[in-house]
């Protein structure tokens, strides 16, 4: 059975509709609002009464600040709540369901949350949508039905075999550009026209997931091919630019590098002339594929140790872009996923992002885009409600504004951590060894979701993008992050990635 409750901040703490009011006069013109109610709505299945009396005064709400009732009056002009996407997570529900198992000690329930708006005064059909549309994201939520549900159980169809992309090996180039465009890969046609040779070679046609692996894995997200780019021809504007160009030019010969110019090619024969010349003595090098790595000397009690330092950088520029809140959020904690996995614990982060102008107008607003306005708030919200939540100290946070960011969101998550040198242990996995996967459940980002950057986006991108954007799960990660703090743990482990 599935029960509801209603739970609304008491008139004198309720700052998120005093502040929504303001913003939807101001920003929105909707000068008929007389007032605005947020009422959280939280659907429970499989509760016995008494713990759901106790979650009520303890999980649900704070009894100083909150009221709580099971029946929604509504005396509003306009109500509609609004929800997270199916397979989306929902932090505020998952939170709910271990602090009731804390307080039950038995099996977890089932919560499902939303949001009610109940909205006042005389306000006109298209004011309402208008309303609707700067609430609700079509990327993360949609509008939810007023009825209670039968159950809180998803059911998902598994299908029986994996399908396979008849006549892939027998198309023409022109059917190969409207497969790509069918199928929304961000592989391009000369990358199709690979794989299908290889196939062809093999006489046979590829499954999905074969194509979807192959169009993750070579999308400009993981593979960088933006950066492998072949520069052919540069014209300097700037002595010393060009000054260094040639020493790169003249470096990379010595070490007989011939691969075509790229940035990612100038970038890398830096590290490998640093290395030449002896300068990178305490780097260290494996073949696991993590932070920047680099062994030091910390004092400890006034005692030299041998420790491991690590540093990484993320970028969630796209994810950001479409869904503000947890594109930063995941932007951090992707950043701290790879120093993680190489054993240490992160100390401190620094957030560098570029957003368009924040007090543009929302009917400014690029159509197909989120107002700078929101993306701006809700990103500096992701990053600091994941940060905070995993207990990251950010020391330094730097907005740039300028016209250019309009085109694409920039945000930058860079962390750095470290871990006693004697905790890391690198081998070489052998056959009968476990192989464990770590972490919390996956939302509606699967195979295929790290490509959402690599592909060209239209006007209706906001609302296909669903599956693009990953969820991070704070509580989960700062188990791991307590867990490899513990040497008999990390110890055990020969690889992680």
């Amino acid at each position: 059975m599935v029960v509801r409750i209603f739970v609304e901040k008491k008139e004198k703490y309720a700052n998120e509709a005093k502040s929504l009011k303001k913003d939807l006069i101001n920003l929105l013109g909707i000068n008929g609002l007389n007032n605005i109610r947020i009422i959280n709505r939280y659907d429970i299945e499989s509760m016995d009464e008494d713990t759901l009396d106790k979650a009520k005064k303890t999980v649900f709400s704070e009894p100083v600040t909150d009221e709580v009732f099971s029946e929604l009056h509504i005396d509003a002009d306009h109500v509609f709540a609004v929800e997270y996407l199916p397979g989306q997570f929902d932090q505020r529900a998952s939170s709910a369901e271990e602090c009731i198992q804390f307080i039950s000690q038995g099996d977890k329930v089932d919560v499902r949350s939303a949001k009610v708006y109940m909205v006042y005064g005389d306000i006109k059909k298209e004011e309402l949508e208008k309303i609707k549309k700067f609430l609700i994201n079509p990327v993360e939520a949609r509008e939810a039905t007023m009825e209670v549900p039968k159950t809180l159980k998803a059911e998902y169809e598994i299908p029986n075999r994996v399908e396979i992309f008849q006549g892939f090996i027998d198309k023409t180039e022109e059917e190969l550009q409207l497969f790509l465009d069918e199928n929304g890969m961000a592989m391009d046609i000369n990358d199709v026209l690979l794989c299908q040779e290889y196939f062809k070679s093999e006489k046979r046609n590829p499954t999905r997931t074969e194509i979807k692996v192959i169009d993750t894995y070579w999308s400009d997200h993981c593979r960088h091919t933006t950066f492998n780019t072949t520069i052919d021809y540069i014209k300097f504007e700037d002595e010393t630019i060009e000054k260094t160009f040639k020493e790169y030019l003249y470096k990379r010969r010595g070490l007989g590098i011939t691969k075509p110019v790229s940035l990612m090619n100038i970038v890398t024969t830096a590290v490998k002339v640093l290395k030449a010349e002896g300068k990178l003595d305490k780097l260290v090098e494996s073949e696991e594929v993590n932070a920047c790595t680099i062994n030091f000397k910390a004092k400890i009690d006034g005692k030299e140790e041998d420790w491991t330092l690590l540093f990484k950088n993320e970028t969630h520029n796209h994810p950001t872009e479409i869904e503000p809140f947890g594109g930063a959020a995941t932007c951090v904690g992707g950043a701290i996923r790879d120093p993680l996995s190489g054993r240490s614990y992160v100390y401190a982060a620094m957030r560098v992002t570029g957003a368009g102008n924040p007090l543009t107008p929302v009917k400014d607003t690029i159509e197909g885009k989120l107002p700078q306005r929101t993306i701006v708030t809700d990103a500096a919200r992701g990053y600091s409600s994941y940060g905070n939540q995993i207990g990251l100290t950010t020391g330094l946070v730097d907005e740039i504004y300028h016209e250019g960011y309009v085109a694409k969101r920039m945000e930058v998550g860079a962390v750095i951590g470290a871990a006693p040198s004697e905790n890391i242990v690198r081998e070489t996995p052998t056959p009968g060894d476990k192989v464990i996967l770590l972490g919390g459940k996956t939302g509606r980002d699967g195979c295929g979701g790290a490509t959402g950057s690599s592909k060209s986006h239209k006007i209706d991108s906001l609302e296909s993008c669903g599956a693009e954007v990953q969820k991070g799960n704070a509580p989960e990660e700062r188990k791991i992050q307590r867990l490899f703090r513990n040497p008999d743990a990390t110890k055990l482990i020969k690889r992680c990635n």
